[in-house]
């Protein structure tokens, strides 16, 4: 059985047991959380939009807040003296997908 959540503006196909990385989520780690279900398949047999059961849930572990790799964005207009260098980190959260119902 496999599910498609919503978290983070993202979409991701899970199933039992995955581990995923992805944006920052408001909660603890070690905590219990639900996620948004688009979607619930198994097989052939798959229930979207108004099909969707309305128990359907996808629970998750929190596991670890991260950050990702520091990305460089570094602007240069030749001839003018003119440079920008700016640095971005994105804060992450890795969870691992404990039961999906539906």
């Amino acid at each position: 059985m496999y599910a498609v959540i919503k978290t983070g503006g993202k979409q991701y196909r899970v199933a039992k047991d995955d581990v995923l990385t992805v944006e920052k989520l408001d909660a603890d780690a070690g905590r219990n959380i639900e996620l948004e279900v688009l979607l619930v398949g198994s097989g052939a047999d798959v229930k979207a939009g108004k099909a969707l059961p309305s128990d359907a849930k996808v629970t998750a572990e929190l596991v670890e807040h991260t950050r990702g790799p520091k990305l460089i964005a570094f602007k240069k207009r030749r001839r003018k003296n003119s440079r920008r260098k700016r640095g971005h980190r994105q804060d992450l959260s890795t969870i691992r997908i404990t039961g999906i119902t539906g």
